[in-house]
């Protein structure tokens, strides 16, 4: 158990970090901060949930130079969702240090407001790498002044094919620099990538296995055919209110949750085939609360930090083992206590056998027939989303929402949760009994004194 306070950090950076309840630190913590803040490479295997942002961009806090009116750190992110949640760590870390100036680069976004704000020469660039690169070729990003590049979730940037992306832009940076590649799996090609840019890094691996105590792991052994009505026993068996369920192919991911819609579950598909405004609209449902089941592949579903994921389900086994404990580790975080279930037939022995081999432990397999199924049985989610077509854009505000619901009305606030603003749309968790309710205050009322158009997402 290390304290930040063991850290050579500013005082002002400590009593921020220590506002933010970051109590000791994490293993990946403890052990890549020394040598981050020493100014040396990285390179370090962590599973998610691991702290590893909070590693890299307190490193990178600590040597900036807010006087100094240049670009002087890039992190490179594989998707959208995992740039933004990098990016909101970001400035939390950076509350104690004034005028830092913070940029998120992604593409599904208008090129124009991006342009606008990197006129302002940020400090630091969160970004994915097509739109990192397109700044970059337009000349509207420089990295002369670069002094950290960090490729987080490095593994999955691979299997996204931006490795050349990732070259282009490095080829465009001061070969004098610190780069930190973060990754959850360690595959060959990242040894590869890190022989290509990084100087004699630091090896750092930490122990990519999840608590076992705090997961309940349990695999199926189905007949062929029984795959889509074993998943249906299973949520009627176990009533997860919230499920991850993992397919290896998008198609599947669509046809699996049309057809659990069909048997009255609110499922939702995550795929590389949604428009962004339409991704966006998935995970908001899901992590409102609002969509009990979420069918994603492994690629979709990177950066996507859900609280309180009570079950993974892997309809399909990863032909890699690696990501299966990934997938897993995204339930039973902070200490709670999760359910991870795996259905396979028995020509995918050799799947599970991995498996056991990796984790070197074996696995508790049952019978579906050791299942209850249950008549009837619904899994309906406890919020509704209300979608607003007004956002930051339109000077909206969460409290804005709120205040329109329950001033003057007989809302309690208690009963709205969740509140998403985008640039040119808001979203709004309501509980169900008020749904009705709270959609037509916001369509026959104001927010901010203007009319805006609300609706119901299914």
């Amino acid at each position: 158990m290390t304290a930040f306070s063991s850290l050579p950090l500013t005082p002002e950076l400590l009593a921020n970090i220590k506002s933010l309840d970051y109590q000791v630190m994490t293993s990946i913590q403890a052990q890549s901060l020394p040598t981050i803040l020493t100014g040396k490479d990285l390179l370090a295997q962590a599973k998610t949930g691991s702290g590893k942002t909070a590693a890299f961009a307190i490193g990178v806090l600590h040597k900036l130079e807010t006087k100094t009116y240049q670009t002087q750190a890039l992190v490179l992110c594989p998707t959208r969702e995992l740039a933004d949640q990098v990016s909101k760590e970001f400035r939390l870390l950076a509350r104690a240090i004034p005028n830092t100036n913070i940029l998120t680069l992604c593409g599904g976004k208008p090129m124009g407001p991006q342009l606008a704000s990197l006129e302002r020469n940020p400090h630091i660039v969160v970004g994915t790498p097509g739109r990192t690169l397109k700044h970059l070729e337009k000349g509207t990003l420089k990295l002369n002044g670069l002094k950290t590049l960090v490729l987080d979730e490095a593994d999955r940037m691979l299997d996204m094919g931006f490795h050349e992306d990732i070259m282009r832009i490095i080829d465009m940076m001061p070969r004098q620099r610190q780069t930190l590649l973060f990754s959850a799996t360690y595959p060959d090609e990242i040894q590869e990538i890190s022989d290509a840019i990084q100087s004699d890094p630091a090896d750092i691996r930490v122990e990519s296995l999840h608590d076992n105590k705090k997961i309940q792991q349990v695999f199926y052994e189905i007949e062929k055919g029984a795959r889509t009505k074993t998943l249906v026993t299973l949520l009627q068996h176990y009533r997860p209110e919230s499920s991850l369920v993992f397919c290896n192919r998008k198609n599947q991911c669509k046809e699996l949750a049309e057809e659990l819609w069909q048997q009255g579950f609110h499922a939702l598909a995550l795929h590389g085939d949604l428009e962004q405004y339409e991704r966006d609209q998935v995970l908001v449902q899901f992590s409102n609360k609002s969509s009990s089941i979420l069918v994603a592949t492994d690629v979709a579903a990177r950066g996507l930090d859900v609280k309180d994921l009570q079950a993974v389900i892997n309809f399909e086994l990863s032909p890699d083992p690696e990501i299966h404990i990934h997938r897993i580790g995204r339930t039973g975080r902070a200490g709670k206590e999760g359910l991870a279930l795996s259905l396979f037939m028995a020509s995918e022995a050799k799947k599970v056998s991995a498996i056991e081999a990796f984790q070197n432990s074996p696995v508790r397999i049952e019978k579906p027939t050791s299942l209850k199924t249950r008549e009837n049985f619904r899994l309906s989610p406890a919020m509704v989303t209300l979608s607003i077509n007004g956002g930051r854009k339109n000077k909206v505000r969460a409290g804005d929402i709120l205040g329109a619901l329950t001033a003057n009305t007989d809302l309690p606030a208690k009963q709205i949760g969740k509140i998403d603003i985008f640039d040119n749309l808001a979203y709004v968790a309501v509980e169900r009994p008020i749904a009705k309710q709270a959609l037509k205050i916001l369509t026959e009322g104001k927010i901010k004194g203007r009319k805006f158009r609300a609706r119901k997402l299914r």
